[in-house]
């Protein structure tokens, strides 16, 4: 399969490489460095469209395809693997699932402002108990008239600190296990709702990891999502997505890997010769290079499957499987051929291993991939 890209897609991806540039490189070490969040990149990149891009234009999105965004994520990612994840969960697992999913009234209430950047989503499933097995939910939403009462705690939330609005997933019905979840829309501000602890990361530190805690947080019956019990179906439908977000963040991280390899193999001489002429370098330089378009058209089929309203699951693990492997591989080899300049914080390889590790955890572990994968070649 081959991919002719439209103008329409060539004009995105040149917009995001210019803006990845020109903003987001500039600084991204700096904010590294003090865990800073990004804030006027990201509300500028709401206002280039690139938070919602995938909405509907009657909901203030770009309405672009899942290609133009998979092309935008890996211009993004290059530069600032932080500023990718931010994107990332607000297209894939926030806006995606609203648009989806909810009624009218919930996307005139909050994906409008979602979509225009104006405001920050997040997606809270993860919890101390319940990570890889997601259907473990211990937060519970119990039915008190017009409202949902929530209580429990969510760990590992991207954009957690930041979000003005939260999709949450708790127990309505623990009497039916994993069909007892449902998925509600929780606000910034809500009384009983806040920011219970900021992780300190090895990576992607210039987005905001955090813990969530919820302590008789009423929410009302209009933000429950479809109805109760759907919470489950609405997370793994919203997952497969994300992993294409992911997956193209991972080989941003790997292409940055290759180009900063290449310019540094050109420049960096021994034995008074570049050292790009030894043929260990390149034999390096080769691998990574195929490694990355393999990786590129496994995501770009995920999202041309995507696009057709084809069953993309599979395809969006193998694609998230591979790319996250080869961006930790790519990272590595990057610091192999910087040597010991590699390994230190002046130059930026040591900070793509440190951003590409995640990508092979968050949003389904490799382990979690195989196994979505296995189970569709078995069914």
């Amino acid at each position: 399969m081959t991919f002719e890209f439209t103008e329409t897609q060539l004009m995105i991806q040149e917009t995001a490489r210019k803006f990845a540039e020109e903003v987001l490189a500039p600084s991204a070490d700096e904010r590294d460095e003090k865990e800073q969040f990004p804030y006027d990149a990201v509300k500028q990149m709401g206002e280039l469209g690139f938070m919602g891009m995938m909405v509907g234009e009657q909901y203030g999105g770009a309405g672009l395809d899942t290609i133009s965004y998979v092309l935008a994520m890996e211009e993004i990612s290059k530069a600032d693997a932080s500023a990718g994840v931010i994107m990332s969960v607000n297209n894939s697992l926030v806006c995606w699932g609203l648009e989806t999913f909810g009624t009218d009234e919930q996307k005139e209430k909050y994906l409008r402002e979602l979509a225009t950047g104006k405001k920050l989503g997040a997606f809270a499933l993860s919890e101390p108990e319940a990570g890889s097995d997601a259907t473990n939910q211990r937060t519970t939403a119990e039915r008190d008239g017009d409202f949902y009462v929530l209580n429990g705690m969510k760990n590992f939330i991207t954009n957690g600190a930041n979000a003005d609005v939260v999709l949450v997933m708790a127990q309505t019905d623990k009497t039916k296990g994993h069909r007892g979840v449902s998925a509600f829309i929780v606000e910034k501000g809500t009384p009983g709702f806040s920011v219970a602890k900021k992780e300190k990361k090895l990576g992607i530190r210039s987005s905001d990891t955090v813990s969530l805690s919820f302590s008789d947080c009423r929410v009302p019956k209009a933000n429950l999502i479809k109805e109760e019990g759907f919470g489950i179906k609405f997370a793994l439908r919203t997952l497969d997505g994300g992993r294409i977000g992911i997956a193209s963040q991972a080989l941003g991280i790997a292409q940055a890997s290759l180009d900063a390899s290449v310019k540094y193999s050109k420049e960096r001489k021994a034995f008074d010769k570049p050292i790009a002429n030894l043929q260990a370098i390149q034999f390096k330089l080769a691998d990574m290079a195929t490694n990355i378009q393999a990786a590129r058209l496994l995501i770009l089929t995920a999202a041309s499957q995507k696009d057709k309203n084809e069953n993309y699951g599979q395809a969006a693990a193998m694609a998230k499987l591979f790319a996250s492997k080869v961006a930790v591989q790519a990272a590595l080899e990057a610091i192999q051929i910087h040597g010991g300049y590699g390994y230190m914080r002046e130059y930026k390889v040591e900070r793509y291993l440190r951003d590409a590790k995640i990508t092979e955890i968050y949003e389904g572990t490799s382990e979690i991939q195989r196994i979505v994968i296995a189970r569709s070649l078995l069914q």
